[in-house]
This record gives C-alpha cells, structure tokens and sequence, in this order.
C-alpha cells in the first residue's frame, strides 16, 4: 500500500523508514556512475544531478555534491551540513514550486532495484567496547569466578584499530574465514575454517572534518565533527580472536568483514531521539565528562535466516539507548593523544547488549560460548553461524507522536571457506 508522503511529493508505504524529517545519505549506481542520493519513503532523491540542475549553488559546489563517496561532503562541516539538509527537505514538501522548471520525476529512482554502495571511503576503522552489559558477559564467560570487567574499563571508552579495506555495504557476501585455532584440550593449534563465526550488533558513528594532528577534540565539539549514524555488522571468528588476541588484541578474527548499512542517519534527524545514559560510575575524568546527552533511543533486532527456513526468526531485540560509553566521549577519547581524524572514519561502538537474555548483541552470549543453542524452528538449532546462514540487523527510532526515523539494515549471508 503506497500513500502521497505526508508533507512531501514523494509516494511511500505506511510505515517507510525514510519519511521527509530522516533524508539520510548514501552512495548509489546510475547509468555505471555512483551517485550521492538521500533516502526518501521507497525512493531515492537523487543529489548528484539535482547539483547538476544548479539547486544547491548558493551552499556548495557541485563537485562536492557530485563525488562518488560522501567524505567531499562530510568535509564541509556542521553549516553545510544543515543548509543542505534544509534545502533538500524544501525541495521535496508537496508544496515546493524549487522544481517548476525541472521534470522531478527524473530526480527519483526506486530504492528497490538501486545498487548501493559503501557510502564513504573509511581511512581509519575504530571498534569499541562500550556496553556494560557485553563486556560483564564476556568477562563472566572468559574468566568465570573472577571480576568480569577489567580495571580500566569504567575509566576509559577501549578500543582498537580494525582494517577498514574489509569494509563492505549491506548484502555483500562473507566468506568463512580460515586462520590458527586451538581447542581447550589441544597442546597445539591447528590451521583450518572457524568453527566458531559470529556477529556483533553495533550502531557506528562517521566523522565529518577533523582536526590538525597534535591537537583534540573536546566533547563539546563533538557534533561539529560528527555527520552521522548506521548500522555496523562487525563479524567475529571467535575462536581464532581466542587463540591470538593476547597480548595485543584482536586482529585476524575480526578484519576479514565488517558489514554497513548503506545509508547514513544525520544527527539533526536523530535530534528527536537524544536522552540521557546511564550513570556513570565513578564519575569519568574531566576530558570525558558531558554535560548534555549523547545516546540515542533506537531499538534494534537482529533476525537470522538459515539456508532452508523460510522466514527469518529474530533472535535479539536490544536499544542503543543503553550503552555505557557514548560517541562524544569516544571521539575525545580518541584525539586526547592528538591524533589526527579524518572525514568519512568509521567509529563502531562496539557489541550492543542489553540486561535480559534475549537482547544479547552477539551468539556468543546468546549461547554462553556454545553452551546454550538457540532452538530455531523445524527442529534446526544454532550455537554459531553455518555456511548459508543469512544475518540481518534493522534499526528504527519509533515513538508515538515523534517522526519514524529509520536505519534500513544491514545484512550479509555467509559462504563457505575458500
């Protein structure tokens, strides 16, 4: 069922992610060329030729609107950024006379049958573990009887560095990758596939400009250098992480995929959904301390699919509002040193879980470590992810009297090793 957009010219169907207060932005395929395009309702509004058209003269130059990624974009900063989204917003009202002398319809194409791409170019991939309640899990599991969480987690965002070349849009296949593991009751390792590939549900963060080395950013400079939001899928070999990820951290388990959404969620469209974290404690060290909120309220599921059922079962259901370090604080953490960021960096925040056993971000809670399968129906089970299995991450922002404000999905479907 399709239905005139409220308040724009655009069809859409009743419950679309991409209604006109979102406009988030990715990078799709026209004619063999990438495209900059902003979701909206069903379809795709097409930026790059509307730049052609002269639309946006007055607010930037049309190569910036016309690159194939959108780092030219974040680049421009925090004024560009809401001129844009102002006039694109009144360019697409059901009452704008902006397209007289256009024909709009070929400034639109179907969201459908679009090819989409990573929307920017990452030069730097960071992943964080900055929820409460996945770091206790994996404490609990990996050191049982001990305290869960390590000296300094509630003193600091951790982090590290990923590879950002294995960063893939939505839809993309991953391979099963294969590397050194050792079982618990082996003396030595053995070279073969995982056995133990998983999934981490995570929100991440692009940076817009960013800053000279040498210097930081403040968190109360944090939205003049954030653009936006999307949905990470940061697969996890865990028993290959296990086997090398001391003392240095993770490398080979976790840099053969990273899966994102292909659209991009502004922080002024999300600015409905802003609220508060939870208490901090102890209270975080000056450089880290916020005074205004920086979580936001998006409900997020994650359905898997296997090879032979014929519907998705959604085995978690979790909100983001909940993790205990936020962007702002990640972003200051990440500069105090003065290094140096750049326009389009991805900052992923790391496994999203919530209190209760059925909002678990990864299998490897959802199944303490395999001990625990979750039943799926027709008499299939899963305690890790199999060759043919298909994973899909949605989120949305949805309250009674506020605008839904959408991420898509991200998903991905595994293959055997090569």
């Amino acid at each position: 069922m399709t239905a005139p957009h409220e308040g724009s010219w655009v069809e859409r169907s009743e419950r679309s992610d991409f209604p006109l207060e979102n406009l988030p932005y990715g990078i799709f395929e026209r004619h063999g060329v990438r495209h900059i395009g902003v979701a909206i309702g069903e379809s795709i509004f097409d930026v790059h030729d509307a730049a052609e058209a002269g639309l946006f003269d007055d607010i930037l130059a049309r190569t910036v609107l016309q690159a194939p990624v959108l780092n030219p974009l974040l680049g421009a900063g925090r004024k560009v950024w809401s001129e844009l989204r102002t006039r694109l917003t009144d360019l697409l009202r059901s009452t704008t006379t902006l397209l007289d002398h256009l024909d709009r319809e070929k400034l639109v194409v179907e969201r459908s049958g679009a090819k989409m791409h990573v929307p920017m170019h990452a030069g730097d991939y960071v992943d964080f573990y900055s929820s409460l309640e996945h770091a206790t899990n994996l404490g609990k599991i990996f050191r049982p009887g001990a305290e869960p969480l390590m000296p300094n987690w509630r003193w600091l965002p951790i982090g590290y560095h990923g590879r950002s070349s294995t960063i893939v849009v939505s839809g993309t296949p991953v391979r099963r990758p294969a590397g050194q593991r050792r079982p618990p009751d082996a003396k030595e390792p053995a070279f073969g596939p995982s056995q133990s590939l998983d999934i981490e549900l995570e929100v991440g963060f692009i940076t817009g400009p960013g800053n000279e080395m040498g210097t930081r950013i403040p968190v109360q400079r944090a939205r003049d250098h954030i653009f936006g939001l999307m949905l990470v899928n940061d697969w996890s070999a865990r028993d290959i992480q296990a086997w090398e990820y001391q003392p240095l951290g993770p490398f080979l388990g976790k840099s053969f995929a990273t899966s994102v959404s292909p659209w991009v969620v502004t922080l002024d469209a999300l600015e409905p959904y802003r609220v508060r974290g939870p208490q901090q404690e102890p209270p975080p060290l000056d450089y880290l301390r916020t005074k205004d909120p920086w979580n936001f309220d998006i409900d997020l599921t994650v359905e898997l699919q296997t090879s032979v059922a014929h519907e998705p079962v959604t085995i978690s259901r979790t909100n983001f509002r909940q993790m205990y370090w936020n962007m702002a604080q990640q972003l200051a953490h990440v500069t105090v040193n003065g290094t140096a960021v750049q326009p389009g960096d991805l900052y992923a925040s790391g496994t999203i879980s919530g209190p209760t056993s059925d909002s678990l971000g990864s299998l490897i809670e959802l199944t303490w470590r395999g001990t625990r399968p979750i039943e799926l129906p027709g008499g299939q089970s899963r305690t890790f992810l199999q060759d043919g299995d298909t994973v899909t991450i949605r989120g949305v922002c949805a309250h009674e009297g506020k605008p839904r404000i959408g991420f898509g999905s991200v998903s991905g479907t595994i293959l055997p090793c090569d």
